[in-house]
């Protein structure tokens, strides 16, 4: 094994090692951790949510396809070779599919595999964030929030591949909820077991099932049919306790999942949008009173509630389509002003009216969204005294105000960061517990990130690489080390074979009479043992 090739191992082993390591424990290296009940305290929260944004898995539609395959050019050559009419018109075909294969079916062919390359890279890159996240962290809980697939006009045959895709490469440790668990009003012990660990709950977004202007039963149904009901709500209780009234209560965590798309208007569906209201509605009349400290809501969906321009990345934008289309919604970035004080004062029973229940401060909980790609954190409050010229529902940046001490109505909304390679690979951990000393339920966010995703292809590249090193410097040991497989034959010099003194050359042998046999004495005198000789004149 050469000098060179012992440098490149040292230096290739050492840098794979070190690499890898560090990507499949990146969340111990950058320490992230689901946030603890105490901030020095190793005791897990007994609710921890995995939540992930938008993977937005991208299909084949995007590749060029053709019925004569990659190379359409040389596919139909001798078809027109044989009804041209002259060899003019031969050459010019000729010339024409040549100059087309060099520099457009060549061109698709290479950009069609380095497509379906990136799309096997793109699936198993997210594969990996969710893996290692949940074997890292152990969470209890895990959510994906809307833009799972990556169009809502695919066909329902693509669909079906990508949905494939999504659950036997990206996520193909977990599985869909059940029915069971979401149909009605589903209620278990929080922690009984480790049943919901593997679920994924699952977040219709707009890539998914389209927007007001374009959503359709058939969306709906594709998508409940692979990843579940886009209306359901679940709840999670701790044993009873004895309550600030004195009666017993057990401490609950609603777990609710809601289709926001069709919240607001024009849609080309109005019983789709009367069944998302009727579903509002129905979560509304089953929550516990605003006075119940006991009950907190973790609100699941997709479009951002509605901010003031500059609060985060995406400002306030609608676009609807044409009156000949419809003219239902065609995109938003976030729900109307109308649509989300109807979640922060229905779901949530926040007033701000001193007479109200509880004050008007309304039901204790936290809103995790999705559809913003670069991720964003804000408190939604009623304006105190000094804001009353302004809007009713206010949005600011979640680090101006949790350090303040909150007196009117608010609640935290986390539009949680994509997990897209070119955001980073984010994901969110939020930890609920119930504090049984206030006896109400608090709530911790933190992110962590893996890197883009060049980061894992180099060093999987940077792998192969080292494997390759190996499998040569393996071949050169082999080969130095390789035993016979049969004695090899002795070959002697001819100056090496020493000769006695009566039969070196220049001497002649001696024979007998009677027989031609001679004999041969050694210089001590001592006979030798007498052979037959071919007597030779030499000379």
């Amino acid at each position: 094994m050469t000098t060179l090739l012992r440098h490149l191992l040292v230096i290739f082993v050492s840098l794979s090692l070190f690499s890898t390591v560090y990507l499949y424990t990146y969340p111990l290296a950058h320490g992230c951790r689901f946030p603890h009940q105490e901030p020095d305290s190793n005791i897990p929260a007994p609710f921890r949510l995995l939540a992930l944004g938008d993977p937005q898995l991208e299909g084949d539609s995007s590749i060029f396809k053709s019925d004569n395959g990659y190379f359409p050019s040389l596919a139909t050559l001798l078809k027109d070779l044989r009804f041209a009419s002259s060899q003019r018109q031969r050459l010019y075909i000729t010339r024409r599919a040549v100059y087309d294969f060099v520099f457009q079916d060549i061109h698709r062919a290479v950009s069609a595999y380095r497509k379906r390359l990136d799309l096997w890279g793109n699936d198993y890159y997210l594969a990996h964030i969710y893996r290692t996240i949940q074997w890292t962290t152990q969470p209890t809980h895990v959510t994906v929030l809307g833009d799972l697939l990556g169009s809502q006009w695919i066909s329902d045959e693509e669909f079906e591949r990508r949905s494939w895709r999504y659950w036997q490469r990206v996520f193909w440790s977990g599985k869909r909820v059940e029915d069971e668990d979401m149909d009605g009003t589903h209620v278990e012990a929080l922690g009984n077991g480790k049943t919901w660990e593997k679920k994924v709950i699952n977040v219709a977004g707009n890539h998914d099932i389209g927007y007001a202007g374009d959503m359709n039963q058939n969306r709906i149904a594709r998508f409940e049919k692979f990843f579940g009901k886009v209306n359901w709500e679940t709840r999670f209780t701790l044993p009873s306790i004895e309550a600030k009234d004195g009666e017993v209560s057990l401490p609950e965590l609603r777990l609710v999942i809601l289709n926001s798309l069709n919240l607001d208007t024009p849609a080309v569906d109005p019983n789709l949008q009367r069944e998302t209201y009727n579903f509002i509605n129905d979560v509304i009349m089953a929550s516990r009173p605003v006075e119940d400290t006991t009950s907190a809501t973790v609100l699941l969906t997709h479009l951002p509630l509605h901010k003031e321009g500059g609060v985060c990345s995406d400002g306030p934008y609608f676009n609807f389509y044409s009156d000949e289309e419809g003219a239902g919604v065609k995109e938003q970035n976030h729900l109307s002003s109308e649509a989300s004080k109807g979640i922060l004062e229905g779901i949530f029973g926040m007033s701000g009216n001193l007479n109200a229940p509880a004050k008007g401060m309304g039901r204790k909980g936290i809103i995790l969204t999705g559809h913003d790609h670069e991720g964003c954190d804000t408190y939604h409050h009623f304006p105190s005294d000094a804001e009353q010229g302004l809007p009713k529902w206010r949005a600011k940046n979640w680090g101006a105000v949790r350090l303040q001490n909150q007196t009117v109505p608010g609640i935290r909304e986390v539009t949680v960061r994509s997990m897209m390679g070119s955001f980073g690979g984010n994901a969110g951990l939020l930890s609920a517990w119930f504090d049984y000393r206030s006896q109400e339920w608090n709530f911790g966010y933190s992110t962590c990130s893996v890197g883009v995703q060049h980061i894992w292809w180099s060093i999987h590249i940077l792998n192969l690489i080292t494997l390759s090193l190996l499998l040569i410097a393996g071949m050169f040991i082999l080969s130095d080390y390789k035993m016979p497989l049969c004695s090899p034959k002795v070959r002697t010099r001819r100056s090496d074979v020493r000769l006695p003194d009566d039969r070196r050359i220049g001497q002649p042998y001696t024979t007998s009479a009677s027989g031609g046999r001679g004999q041969s004495q050694n210089l001590s005198g001592n006979k030798l043992k007498q052979r037959p000789v071919q007597a030779t004149k030499l000379g």
